[in-house]
C-alpha cells in the first residue's frame, strides 16, 4: 500500500524541481527588472551579462513546458537520478544560452531603430511580427512541436546513447527541438520589449499550452494568426510594439 505514494513522488520529483527552478527565475526577474519600462536593444548590457539574463529568461519561460518531458526521461533513470537530471537540465539550458548569441546580435541591431523615423520603426516592428507569425505555420515548427508534444520516440532514442554522455546529449537534443519550436516566439519580445514581464508571462503561457494542451497545435496556429494581425495593426497602433516604436512604454 505504501509503494503508490512513493512512486508518485518519484515521478513528480523531476517535474517539481524544474517548476521550482522556473519559479526562482521568475522571482529574480521580477525583483531585478520588475520596476523597469519595456526595454529595447540589449538593455545596455554587455554580451556576458546579456547571456546571464537571457538564460534566466528562457529558464523561467521554457522549464514549465519541459517539466513533463523531464519527468518522462527521469523514469528511465534507475540510479543517481538527481545529479543526472541536473545534467539533463543544464544541457537543455546551455542550448538556449548559445541561442543568446544571435539574440544579442539581433537585439543590438534592432536597438539602432530608435533613430529611425516613426514609419520605419513601425515597418521593422511589422517585420518582426510577420516573421514570428509565419513561422508558426512552417513545417519545421510543426516537426519540432510534434516532438515536444509526443516525446516518447525521443526518450527511446536517448536510451540508446552511451551511458557516460546520455544525460548531456539528451538534454541538448531536446533543447534543440525546443529551440526550433519556440525561437520565433522569443523574437516577438524584441517588439514587445525585452524586459516586458507581461509579454514574457503571456508567451510562457502560450509555449506551455502549445506543448501540453490537447489542442496545442491549434494554439500555435492561433498565435500565428494573431502575430500576422499585429504586423498589420502596428502601423496604426505603434504602441503594440513598445520595444521598437517607443510607444506605450510603461513601468511593469
Amino acid at each position: 500500500m505504501s509503494s503508490g505514494p512513493v512512486t508518485v513522488r518519484r515521478r513528480a520529483g523531476p517535474a517539481a524541481l524544474l517548476l521550482v527552478a522556473a519559479a526562482a527565475a521568475w522571482v529574480w526577474l521580477v525583483a531585478r527588472w520588475g520596476g523597469m519600462q519595456a526595454m529595447s536593444g540589449t538593455m545596455g548590457l554587455d554580451l556576458a551579462a546579456f547571456l546571464v539574463v537571457w538564460t534566466l529568461m528562457t529558464a523561467a519561460m521554457m522549464l514549465p513546458a519541459t517539466a513533463a518531458v523531464a519527468a518522462l526521461y527521469a523514469r528511465t533513470i534507475t540510479a543517481h537520478r538527481a545529479p543526472r537530471m541536473a545534467v539533463f537540465t543544464v544541457a537543455y539550458l546551455l542550448v538556449w544560452t548559445a541561442a543568446g548569441l544571435p539574440a544579442y546580435a539581433l537585439a543590438a541591431g534592432l536597438g539602432r531603430t530608435a533613430d529611425l523615423p516613426a514609419a520605419a520603426r513601425a515597418a521593422v516592428a511589422a517585420a518582426v511580427f510577420a516573421v514570428g507569425g509565419l513561422y508558426q505555420f512552417s513545417p519545421l515548427k510543426d516537426r519540432c512541436l510534434a516532438k515536444c508534444r509526443s516525446p516518447l520516440g525521443l526518450i527511446l532514442r536517448y536510451a540508446s546513447y552511451p551511458r557516460t554522455s546520455r544525460d548531456l546529449r539528451a538534454g541538448a537534443h531536446h533543447g534543440a527541438f525546443c529551440l526550433g519550436c519556440c525561437w520565433a516566439l522569443m523574437v516577438l519580445l524584441a517588439a514587445f520589449g525585452v524586459m516586458n514581464l507581461w509579454a514574457m508571462g503571456a508567451l510562457a503561457v502560450v509555449i506551455t499550452a502549445e506543448k501540453l494542451a490537447p489542442a496545442g497545435h491549434l494554439v500555435a496556429r492561433g498565435v500565428g494568426v494573431a502575430s500576422i494581425a499585429l504586423a498589420v495593426a502596428v502601423f496604426w497602433f505603434p504602441a503594440l510594439a513598445p520595444g521598437l516604436t517607443g510607444g506605450g512604454m510603461s513601468g511593469m
